[in-house]
């Protein structure tokens, strides 16, 4: 008995371990909003593109701002051709020379200052493009979120269904009911049957975007909680999110940076109207002559500069083209500014729209329809309620259930959308 007992007491064990480590596995598996945009941030190919780009970009100014390398060379000057003999002239002379390109003052921190701001630009994009891709991995994770409780809600029905069916024949059977109410219970059953397939193949190509999104393969399984907090957060004013765009809007800082570098850029190709210079330097050694006679060495110097002969042709159409570029720019930011706007105004009013429609949907209207079905449902069962509205209602609470997630679910992509277009997550009273 005891050898038997501590086998029981064995099992036991054996068998809440595992059940504990199921429970632990399943609860890893489960894919929560926080850690989809966590594992969205750390692996999506095409934000590490961006990021790689901004850091380019970024070893581009220093570059731009140094001298060019100095030109070292050895020449050799008055050489005899006909005996090419070193010692032959007075003036024969070989030696080392280094040139070096002069800009004109003020032209290589133009150049630096514009590239520059195009790195503060591709580091401002960055940001940018991390927004918006938390912005889709919530709207897909949103979706695949509804499409989770809206299967639940369609197999529920069918299994509601069926029991209407089973009424139905039964009342039938006695001669108390009609073939007609089975078969169109029956039809309303098929319908089920095909909107769950249909919301299934959604939630599958939902799930491969979503993987997409976060670096994965697109036919891995996701599982979502099937249980969040519905509360609705209240959002601070139109006016007061107008406000925290236009200082944390990404896209914005990106287009004023974008015009000071068209700025310096235009202000580099005015210093183009003056010259670049080029000094150099030459040491030409001689030798000694036959008889003894010494020889100093000579040193040369050079001062060169580029001469802007074609003023009219060249550099005055560069200043308009880099003025061009700037208006460009401007019109750019001016435009982006009128979209921010606009996107602020439409996710504001679709939030506001669907957090109202939950509320009237949770406290009104469905509990009303569940009201409904029980009522017919039992009219039904004593002859009292006609079989079709007994369905109707039944479809209808269906519809209502489908309508209230839907809302729940375009709330948080409202938000997810409004946090990007704003560019900072604290939109909130």
């Amino acid at each position: 008995m005891w050898r038997v007992f501590i086998i029981f007491c064995a099992i036991v064990i054996q068998a809440m371990f595992v059940a504990k480590n199921t429970i632990a596995s399943n609860e890893q598996n489960i894919l929560t909003l926080q850690t989809a945009t966590k594992l969205a941030i750390q692996k999506n190919p095409d934000l590490a593109q961006v990021r790689a780009r901004a850091e380019a970009l970024a070893a581009v100014p220093s570059q731009l701002g140094t001298l060019p390398d100095p030109e070292i060379s050895i020449r050799a000057m008055n050489l005899p051709v006909n005996t090419f003999n070193t010692n032959q002239e007075p003036m024969t002379q070989i030696g080392p020379a280094i040139s070096q390109q002069i800009p004109f003052p003020g032209k290589l921190s133009l150049r630096a200052e514009a590239a520059s701001f195009e790195a503060g630009a591709a580091f401002e994009n960055v940001i940018e493009a991390r927004s918006w891709l938390l912005r889709h991995v919530k709207h897909r994770w949103w979706q695949i979120f509804y499409l989770d409780h809206a299967l639940e809600i369609v197999e529920n029905n069918q299994l509601l269904l069926r029991q209407f069916i089973q009424v139905a024949r039964t009342k039938y059977e006695v001669g108390k009911g009609l073939q007609q109410d089975i078969l169109l219970a029956q039809l309303e059953l098929s319908g089920l049957l095909d909107q769950q397939l249909i919301l299934k193949n959604t939630r599958q190509n939902t799930v491969a975007q979503l993987n997409a999104l976060l670096g994965k393969a697109a036919n891995k399984p996701i599982r979502l909680p099937k249980k969040i907090d519905e509360t609705l957060p209240a959002l601070r004013t139109e006016q007061t999110l107008y406000e925290q765009a236009e200082s944390y809007r990404a896209i914005l800082a990106a287009k004023r940076k974008s015009i000071d570098a068209a700025q310096a850029r235009l202000d580099l190709a005015k210093k183009d109207y003056y010259p670049d210079f080029n000094v150099g330097a030459f040491y030409g050694f001689r030798r000694d002559q036959q008889n003894g006679i010494d020889r100093s060495d000579f040193l040369s110097l050079n001062l060169s500069m580029h001469v802007p002969i074609f003023l009219h042709r060249k550099q005055a159409k560069a200043v308009d083209q880099r003025n061009s570029e700037l208006m460009q720019q401007k019109y750019a930011l001016e435009d982006e500014w009128n979209n921010v706007r606009k996107q602020i105004s439409q996710s504001y009013h679709d939030y506001q729209r669907a957090r109202e429609q939950m509320i009237l949907f949770k406290t009104g209207i469905i509990p009303q329809a569940r009201q409904t079905v029980a009522s017919m449902l039992a009219g039904y069962q004593v002859s009292q309620v006609d079989f079709l509205n007994l369905v109707r209602s039944q479809i209808s609470l269906l519809s209502h259930e489908l309508k209230y997630w839907n809302a729940f679910t375009e709330a948080n992509q409202a938000l997810a959308q409004l946090t990007a277009v704003v560019g900072k997550e604290d939109i909130y009273e």
